[in-house]
């Protein structure tokens, strides 16, 4: 896979795929623009290389409707801030008024194409849309590794359409770290595993029984694996659909001598509230309408240990409810934990980057990964279309 080093883009007009789908306020205000500064380093050598900058984006889900509050123009008013050089807001991502605009552009000139999503043909992968996309460039960077798992117009079609294809900064990095943390990894592999679905997670579950050395599964998806062994779990979260399945997985590990530790105690609560009363239990000793939404202190410590003696870690999902204070400490203890050890640390996923980021400690992370589910297809052993298509 080629990246943007390696190509000539001098005087040329450059189109970069990056993810500024930060999030605002009612005001319209940027609330965390750390995906914008993310691409900074393609951005400014694609300008110290003299390229003529045409950068795209979407922004939520507008479904194919030109919708105000989804707009880019927060986005380029505040990379021209960070840039402290102008970006011209392109008036839509394609058709005549666009071409001309970028076809006039002088070597370090910038444009942001308005919303792609704005165009329901973005999403659906349309050819026409990708080709229309490609007329406006010469060569195209992809550096958006968050959406580079979907096959959208913007991220396989178009790079059919330019002379030249690669990488950017970004999505090269996300790569290297994912591959040094799961293909290459120093030992003991450690994978912790969260979050409140075992559905959304198997098929990186399955897969990584052939990668890691052990697994530490916390969040309300321990609670269908704890039920799949018998033990009564209450009002607790779980998938009853997903118990044999649970179950099977637990024993492949065994055969295969994979540690899974799931939690011994929990903080459980008679209510998913923050004011809710709550008891630290035995996993065994959950009461009947009482749910488990944190790990507990025994757990803390064995997870701890885990984590004390890992060589390399991987986190996909939260502990418990740590968006809840009392349900927090689970996460945060981890979190800690994972920053103070010496492993390389990687962590994959919204609520893990931000659970992170809550915890204080997200300059000891070794890398904290842009996009959750590519991450997640990645665990799960697939290639994503984003980068198949650059090769």
């Amino acid at each position: 896979m080629k990246t943007i080093r390696d190509l000539d883009i001098t005087g040329k007009r450059l189109l970069l795929r990056v993810d500024f789908n930060v999030p605002m306020d009612e005001q319209g205000n940027i609330t965390d623009d750390i995906r914008i500064r993310r691409a900074l380093p393609t951005i400014e050598h694609a300008l110290s290389q003299g390229a003529k900058l045409i950068i795209c984006s979407h922004m939520g889900r507008p479904k194919g409707q030109r919708i105000a509050k989804y707009s880019l123009n927060p986005i380029a008013t505040h990379l021209q801030n960070i840039l402290s050089k102008p970006v011209t807001l392109a008036p839509d991502c394609i058709g005549e008024e666009v071409e001309t605009l970028t076809n006039t552009m002088a070597n370090g000139d910038i444009v942001l194409l308005e919303n792609l999503r704005f165009h329901a043909e973005e999403t659906a992968g349309d050819t026409d849309f990708a080709a229309q996309l490609g007329k406006l460039a010469d060569t195209y960077i992809n550096d958006a590794f968050a959406v580079s798992h979907r096959a959208h117009a913007s991220v396989v079609g178009v790079t059919k359409h330019c002379n030249e294809c690669g990488a950017g900064f970004l999505l090269e990095k996300e790569m290297d770290y994912f591959h040094r943390s799961m293909n290459s990894p120093a030992r003991p592999l450690v994978a912790i595993v969260g979050g409140a679905k075992v559905s959304s997670k198997l098929g990186a579950l399955e897969n990584m029984l052939d990668m890691v050395d052990c697994m530490l599964i916390g969040g309300a998806m321990a609670n269908t694996f704890l039920k799949s062994q018998g033990v009564e779990v209450g009002a607790s979260k779980i998938e009853d659909d997903l118990l044999e399945t649970a179950r099977n997985f637990l024993n492949k590990a065994k055969e295969k001598k994979i540690a899974i530790h799931l939690p011994l105690d929990v903080t459980v609560a008679d209510s998913f509230s923050p004011d809710a009363a709550t008891q630290l239990l035995s996993v065994n000793k959950i009461p009947e309408g009482w749910m488990a939404l944190d790990i507990g202190s025994q757990t803390i410590e064995l997870f701890k240990k885990v984590i004390n003696d890992a060589k390399t870690i991987v986190w996909n999902g939260p502990m418990g409810a740590f968006e809840m204070e009392a349900f927090a400490n689970g996460t945060m203890t981890l979190a800690h934990a994972v920053a103070a050890s010496e492993a390389l640390s990687i962590t994959g996923g919204g609520d893990s980057n931000a659970a992170v980021t809550q915890s204080g400690v997200a300059n000891d992370i070794s890398y904290m990964s842009t996009g959750g589910g590519a991450f997640l297809t990645l665990m799960e052993g697939k290639e994503l279309p984003g980068v198949v298509a650059l090769r």
